[in-house]
């Protein structure tokens, strides 16, 4: 299994066969442009946490590029679909199950809003479980914290968490940290949506120091993690 950080909140997961984007945001001001054949090239499957710019923005253009389907919460799909019909979009919702042949895609609740670029309404905002390769990832999404990462847990102990942890609009270093040790067992854990803006924390520093025992992967924008 491959992890690429592609900046903010998003991430190429390259997993049994597939390669999926998860909220692929290429067009955010830390990600390389020369580097955009890179980041999407071999792309499966594109999925969307919610339909917030920073998450939404780029999608239609690199599923129609590439001839990909798009995933997420039922109306977020719909108004995707209305921006392109051409695009291939499934709408599920939360405790559904996408499954791609031995990848499957699990849709979880999270904490936070989600409205379109242009105000329209998304649905909910959430999170996935994805599992494949004997691994079980929690992407959080965005999200702060919430007793129902319990439940994920319980139900389908992830042993990899990609949490969002810049504060602000999310978890920031600590609450995260808190919710890893306090609701699962990672053995490793990403941080996102942090360093993107000046108004989000810049280092993991605090994030790496309150989970002892755990490795805390803090790779560079497109830096291969392997796993």
């Amino acid at each position: 299994m491959k992890i690429i950080w592609l900046g903010h909140g998003s991430f190429r997961i390259e997993i049994e066969d597939k390669v999926l984007l998860v909220d692929p945001f290429l067009s955010g001001p830390t990600f390389p442009d020369d580097r955009r054949d890179e980041a999407i090239g071999g792309a499966t499957h594109i999925f969307l946490t919610h339909g917030h710019g920073d998450h939404v923005s780029d999608a239609a253009g690199i599923a129609k590029e590439l001839g990909i389907p798009v995933y997420g919460m039922v109306e977020l799909m719909g108004w995707l679909e209305k921006q392109d019909d051409s695009l291939s979009c499934t709408g599920f919702n939360k405790g559904g199950t996408i499954r791609l042949g031995g990848v499957s895609v699990t849709m979880v609740h999270a904490t936070h809003s989600s409205s379109t670029p242009d105000g329209a309404y998304a649905g909910s905002e959430a999170g996935f479980i994805i599992e494949g390769e004997g691994h079980s990832i929690y992407f959080s999404g965005d999200t702060d914290v919430m007793a129902d990462m319990k439940i994920f847990n319980d139900l389908h102990k992830p042993d990899i968490g990609i949490l969002a942890a810049g504060g602000h609009f999310t978890m920031d270093m600590k609450r995260a940290a808190y919710a890893a040790r306090t609701f699962f067992d990672f053995k490793t854990v990403f941080p996102m949506h942090y360093k993107t803006f000046p108004l989000l924390e810049q280092s993991a520093d605090a994030l790496v120091e309150a989970l002892p025992g755990v490795d805390v992967k803090t790779p560079e924008v497109l830096e291969t993690v392997e796993i």
